[in-house]
């Protein structure tokens, strides 16, 4: 084999080298990414999952107390609709995870005054309130 033939043998098999590694890091960041995007996609569907959640929350404590609806504001559907927050809340941000145990355990300490008690409304919308303001800052901060 003469020189020249040695040489392009060389480049042709640099160039083989280096579009290897380049594919191999082109599939790494590929697969790092939809990765990402797959965590951020599912952090999004439960956050939003827990706002309708809230707002459904939210509604059955008004019926509770300004209307006086046993019906709409039954404690035994509020205690599902909480213990699902609480739930889904492992699916998103560890800050909003905290907000919602602070909501399960304010609403164990104020369900049963829940229709008379004014006071009770306050800290459980307060509750709520804290998990949605939570829950706009994890969203603001997804890639």
């Amino acid at each position: 084999m003469n020189l020249a033939t040695q040489k392009k043998l060389q480049t042709y098999q640099l160039t083989v080298i280096f579009s290897v590694l380049f594919a191999l890091v082109g599939f790494t960041y590929n697969v790092w990414r939809m990765e990402i995007s797959e965590e951020n996609n599912n952090i999004r569907t439960a956050c939003f999952e827990i706002l309708l959640e809230l707002s459904s929350l939210e509604q059955l404590v008004f019926a509770a107390h300004y209307d006086g609806d046993r019906q709409e504001g039954n404690p035994r559907k509020g205690w599902v609709k909480v213990g699902l927050i609480a739930d889904l809340s492992a699916l998103t941000a560890e800050s909003v995870e905290q907000r919602a145990g602070h909501l399960k355990q304010t609403w164990s300490q104020h369900w049963e005054t829940l229709p008379s008690d004014e006071a009770s409304v306050d800290q459980i919308v307060s509750a709520i309130d804290g998990i949605r303001t939570e829950i706009k800052q994890v969203l603001r901060s997804l890639d």
